[in-house]
């Protein structure tokens, strides 16, 4: 049996400001008729993915592309052919979106997908679209662990809703009655919180799932029983491992120097950006990093920016 030929396909996740994303639905005569989909279509060949991107949403949708980011990407094979789909987040574009194809488009939210059947390689995108921008890692050894939670709490707030409980300086009861705590304030915020390598504590405290060191990773035979599971990662091979084993997220760091390391080797932009070109996971850009460089860390393919000090 020959192998089939990948199909390289462009697609977008068209974003608005309130958080919903444009779905198409596939027009009559086309393979899945009727299924519903993210917009986009079929890279050719003296094309990169983001020049089919921009041609692809002007023909079907009549706009222009003004920003756009690398995001994803999935393999799916079904029974007539294996696609290669790059995801890329749209967040900026000039013109009305109507169906130049005659086909019915819809806003939807994560939260409550009212069109169906969506077509089987857009599913599993959906999971990432729950993860906030912003993933915090708490900091209490700086400042002790009552003045951190009242940081946690002005952070709350101010609308961050994805933290990880990481203290190397506390263990035994005072990390557990920490871990309480934090869960017990984030969740009066509907946020979400991981615990850093230990599944017996975040079951303990009721967390929503762990984070994986690299090494946890690479021992580990199947995906945690958590909500979410998480891995820092430090390399391609542990990226790709993660999303074998169906992680959620990732963290890739370092990125750039860091207060703690500052003489030590880091990644920067370039490397970031080329390690992640075929991920599958959503990652985050961990080490030296701002709330100001979310958008660069973004333009290089991050989901987004995981942060200790500067997060509070």
């Amino acid at each position: 049996m020959t192998a089939q030929k990948i199909i390289e396909v462009a697609a977008a996740v068209m974003l608005r400001n309130d958080g919903s994303f444009l779905l198409a639905q596939r027009p009559d005569g086309k393979t899945y008729q009727g299924y519903w989909e993210f917009p986009g279509g079929k890279i050719e060949a003296d094309e990169t993915a983001y020049q089919a991107l921009v041609r692809e949403l002007h023909e079907e949708l009549g706009i222009t592309v003004t920003t756009a980011y690398p995001w994803l990407m999935r393999m799916y094979v079904y029974p007539h052919a294996t696609v290669r789909l790059r995801f890329f987040r749209v967040l900026a574009w000039q013109g009305e979106v109507h169906g130049r194809e005659n086909q019915r488009f819809s806003w939807q939210h994560w939260s409550d997908i009212s069109v169906a059947p969506l077509l089987p390689a857009n599913v599993s995108v959906m999971r990432a679209l729950e993860l906030p921008e912003i993933y915090a890692i708490t900091n209490a050894d700086e400042s002790g662990c009552e003045a951190f939670m009242d940081k946690l709490e002005h952070a709350l707030q101010n609308g961050l809703r994805l933290l990880q409980v990481r203290e190397k300086n506390l263990s035994g009861n005072a990390l557990e009655k920490f871990a309480r705590q934090v869960v017990a304030t984030a969740h009066r915020y509907a946020a979400k919180v991981l615990v850093s390598g230990d599944d017996g504590l975040a079951r303990r405290v009721g967390a929503d799932g762990v984070n994986y060191t690299s090494a946890q990773l690479l021992a580990c035979q199947t995906r945690p029983t958590f909500e979410w599971c998480a891995a820092s990662c430090h390399s391609v091979a542990e990226l790709q491992r993660a999303g074998e084993l169906g992680f959620d997220f990732a963290l890739l760091s370092p990125v750039l120097s860091t207060q703690s390391h500052p003489g030590a080797p880091h990644l920067g932009w370039e490397k970031f950006s080329d390690m992640l070109s075929d991920t599958t996971l959503p990652v985050y850009a961990l080490g030296g990093l701002t709330p100001v460089e979310l958008s660069v860390a973004q333009q290089h393919g991050a989901h987004g920016i995981a942060l200790l000090r500067q997060a509070w």
